[in-house]
This record gives C-alpha cells, sequence and structure tokens, in this order.
C-alpha cells in the first residue's frame, strides 16, 4: 500500500486515533484542544483518511467506531523519507546540521545520534 502525505488536519487526528487505537468521533474531539472542532468537521476528516487508506471502522448500529489502519510506526518513516529526501538531498549530516543550527539538538544529541548511525552503519 502505498502512504500518501497527510494535511495537518488529518495529521493531528491521526495522532489521537494512534494515541486511543480505538475511538468514536466523540472521543476524538474530546482529546483536540480547545477551541473544539465541530463534530461534522471532525467526521468528515475521518472519513477521507478512510477513503486514504488510513482508518477503518467498526460499525455499531448508526454508530462507527475507528481505527488505524497506517501505524504511526509506517507514516512517521514515510515522514521521514521525505523530509530526508525533499529538503536534505538525503543527507543525514545536512539534516542534523540544520537541526543543531536552529537549535532543536544540542551538540551532545547530535553526537549520540551520529554514534548510533555508525552503529547501524556495521550492522
Amino acid at each position: 500500500m502505498e502512504i500518501k502525505e497527510l494535511t495537518r488536519a488529518e495529521e493531528q487526528l491521526m495522532q489521537v486515533l494512534w494515541q486511543l487505537e480505538k475511538a468514536y468521533v466523540k472521543d476524538v474531539i474530546d482529546m483536540l484542544p480547545e477551541p473544539k472542532p465541530a463534530y461534522n468537521t471532525v467526521s468528515t476528516i475521518i472519513r477521507i483518511l478512510e477513503t486514504k487508506g488510513f482508518v477503518g471502522h467498526t460499525a455499531f448500529g448508526k454508530s462507527h467506531q475507528y481505527h488505524p489502519i497506517v501505524s504511526k510506526d509506517q507514516y512517521q518513516d514515510f515522514a521521514s523519507d521525505k523530509l530526508l529526501s525533499g529538503y536534505f538531498d538525503n543527507s543525514v549530516n545536512r539534516m542534523l546540521s540544520f537541526f543543531v543550527k536552529k537549535e532543536k539538538i544540542d551538540l551532545k544529541e547530535a553526537d549520540e545520534i551520529m554514534k548510533l548511525i555508525e552503529k547501524l552503519k556495521d550492522k
């Protein structure tokens, strides 16, 4: 299955579904920050996620309980590959130096990441 990129709103709802594992629309809304979006808005976005193959549902009468089909790890792999190839020419060094310059990673963390990468290369 080919994973598609999510919009910010879709990704926000997927984060909630990954956390809850199974949820009705109301459960998802309860987890969202204020101001809460309208029920119909969340319901529509979840149905879009279902069309994209990210979410499945179990019907209980007229109610639907939704669950992720694409795992957080699968989407994380997709998103990190897209970030690395789209913005850093597939260079982990470029990406790390960008985050260090933006002060998102300190030098100790960058050093630990590079050691981890070297270990993985050796395998």
